[in-house]
């Protein structure tokens, strides 16, 4: 950060517009705006999970690298041509979700969201994850994105999914299941 802030407010956004990370201006309903809040939004949620007791150091340590590199992420939208979020990056993810996964049981069932506080936040940032991902791609049809960064996005996801469900039977209270059967069809 080449400047530090001594003032919150600038009131250069009062007419809509934003700064971008090159110093131009784009309207704050940008689709690259969109892109670059989501990703904010996501990595807000995940703060939430990561505030959660007793997730254990590993998902803690997880979580946490995950927030640096959405942080990189959201600096590689905001700034038009910059390239932040690399392969190996995506490589660490499939390593983590790999490792989460490779004692849980196979899904049967759909999973609701649920299984305590932690789980369902980290439910919650998933669906931010996916709503981040689509905004990528809807800003990729209209301006150069880097393949990575929707990538990136995708093996979040379902290491978010994963996660939750880590957090959900750790903590005692499990997964839960979609009842599909409980109501007649018709």
């Amino acid at each position: 950060m080449g400047n530090r802030l001594s003032k919150i407010y600038t009131r250069t956004g009062d007419d809509g517009s934003t700064g971008l990370g090159d110093g131009s201006r784009t309207g704050k309903d940008s689709l690259r705006v969109a892109a670059y809040g989501t990703v904010d939004e996501l990595n807000s949620a995940i703060g939430m999970v990561v505030a959660a007791e007793g997730l254990g150091d590993d998902i803690r340590e997880a979580l946490f690298q995950i927030q640096h590199e959405l942080f990189d992420l959201g600096g590689e939208l905001c700034i038009p041509g910059m390239a932040m979020i690399q392969a190996k990056d995506i490589d660490r993810l499939e390593a983590v979700l790999d490792g989460f996964n490779a004692d849980l049981p196979a899904l049967k069932d759909f999973i609701l969201p649920g299984g305590g506080m932690a789980s369902a936040t980290c439910h919650l940032a998933r669906t931010i994850c996916r709503r981040a991902e689509r905004e990528v791609v809807a800003l990729g049809r209209v301006e150069d994105i880097r393949p990575e960064a929707r990538r990136y996005l995708n093996r979040l996801s379902d290491l978010l999914f994963v996660i939750a469900r880590v957090i959900a039977r750790r903590s005692g209270q499990g997964e839960v299941l979609w009842e599909h059967e409980r109501r007649p069809r018709g």
